[in-house]
């Protein structure tokens, strides 16, 4: 079905309208003068009679074809459908205290930056990736988007905060799952959460909760673990241990069909998204046809020159 983008264009109809009634009137008028003026008896024998439509035929043209090219100023449009890919990936950081150890150098959290930023560099171009970061709450920084961009500098801009969310971030994780667009199939997009912490949790819902919520979901959540059991940091000038929780990850990742990692590497973490495949939604776009009818405009007003010349040795 075609709709106007700028119908406000139709007025230029009106003008149109008034050229054809002109047109008519001076015909009329003309007519009406040489019947008064001329003798058509030596009229008829001196001009060859011209079929009527002949004579009107270029200006009828032309006249059609400035109505055209008013609807083609009017921008009409047809609604098409877009595919649009929907598989999604979200990185949820760890910007809890405990990251800034330098067990793993430079430290544990600018080692997970370099690494989240490898693999959204690395990551299919056509994926949707979100960005995810906990200390005491969790929040969605980033939706999932295409920009990649905007997904580098906001784990660039990442700060540290005290506590450990980690259940919290996988909730808000699937949140952000959720923005995805959906087709209408009442089916997910293919996702996948990929979660960078040094692991023990010391705020919001435990990890057993949202292993379930994710699990139920359909959503694998893998994990990356940043740090040895050897890391400290300084609060208050005293230093204090930071291990990392193994065995919580890792129970995290087993449970929803994730992978574990201590290493983040890009060819380990290119695992997370080589098995999730494609999956295409649609949205519904105005595809502008103006041209067509510019196009269609222009060659009959070329048809109606042509024809006036040829049989009249003038342009309408």
């Amino acid at each position: 079905m075609i709709r106007l983008l700028e119908p406000a264009w139709l007025l230029a109809l009106v003008p149109v309208a008034a050229l054809a009634g002109v047109y008519v009137w001076a015909q009329r008028a003309r007519r009406r003068t040489a019947v008064r003026f001329a003798n058509t008896a030596l009229l008829a024998e001196l001009v060859p009679r011209l079929p009527g439509w002949r004579r009107h035929l270029p200006a009828g043209i032309m006249v059609i074809a400035l109505a055209v090219l008013v609807g083609g100023m009017a921008r009409p449009a047809v609604d098409v459908e877009e595919p649009q890919e929907r598989a999604t990936v979200v990185l949820a950081i760890d910007v809890s205290l405990s990251m800034m150890a330098d067990d793993v150098a430079p430290t544990r959290i600018d080692a997970a930056k370099t690494a989240a930023i490898d693999f959204v560099e690395e990551l299919p171009e056509q994926y949707n990736v979100g960005l995810v970061s906990f200390a005491g709450y969790a929040s969605v920084v980033v939706p999932p988007t295409k920009d990649r961009a905007q997904l580098t500098s906001a784990i660039r801009g990442l700060n540290l905060a005290e506590a450990t969310a980690t259940g919290d971030a996988v909730f808000a994780s699937l949140q952000a799952v959720q923005q995805v667009l959906n087709d209408g199939s009442g089916e997910l997009a293919p996702s996948r959460i990929l979660l960078l912490s040094d692991g023990y949790r010391t705020a919001g819902r435990s990890i057993g909760e949202a292993a379930e919520a994710a699990a139920a979901a359909e959503v694998p959540v893998s994990t990356v673990a940043f740090g040895t059991d050897e890391g400290l940091i300084e609060i208050d000038e005293q230093l204090v241990a930071v291990p990392v929780d193994r065995e919580a990850l890792a129970g995290l990742a087993e449970e929803t069909g994730g992978g574990y990692y201590e290493a983040a590497s890009v060819e380990e973490l290119r695992e997370v998204y080589e098995d999730m495949g494609s999956s295409l939604g649609y949205r519904t776009i105005a595809e502008d046809i103006s041209q067509w009818f510019i196009g269609i405009a222009l060659v009959m007003l070329f048809i109606a020159a042509g024809l006036s010349l040829a049989w009249a040795s003038r342009v309408p």
